[in-house]
């Protein structure tokens, strides 16, 4: 995979908003304890990344929101390395 592979940004895209979808959903659609087990899950599936990998993922993040008009979805691009715990500062 290159780094112009285009499946690379598209399905960071996809689950970046599977994570949003899940964070700010209602108790009548997804169950919170479930909701939780699955975040936790994917952000540590992607702290075990390589660190080439995690900082790849990074910047795609980076670009995705530089790239959003969605100001909503720009700033969940923007916050979600941190918030995930990619990165130690929310300005990185």
């Amino acid at each position: 995979m290159t780094d112009r592979d285009p499946l690379v940004p598209a399905l960071t895209g996809v689950l970046v908003d599977v994570m949003w979808w899940l964070e700010s959903c209602g108790d009548e659609e997804v169950d919170p304890d479930s909701a939780v087990k699955v975040m936790e899950s994917v952000g540590g599936a992607l702290l075990r990344l390589p660190s080439g990998q995690r900082e790849r993922l990074v910047q795609v993040l980076a670009d995705l929101a530089a790239a959003e008009e969605d100001p909503v979805r720009r700033d969940f691009l923007k916050s979600f390395p941190f918030a995930i715990g990619l990165v130690e500062d929310e300005d990185s």
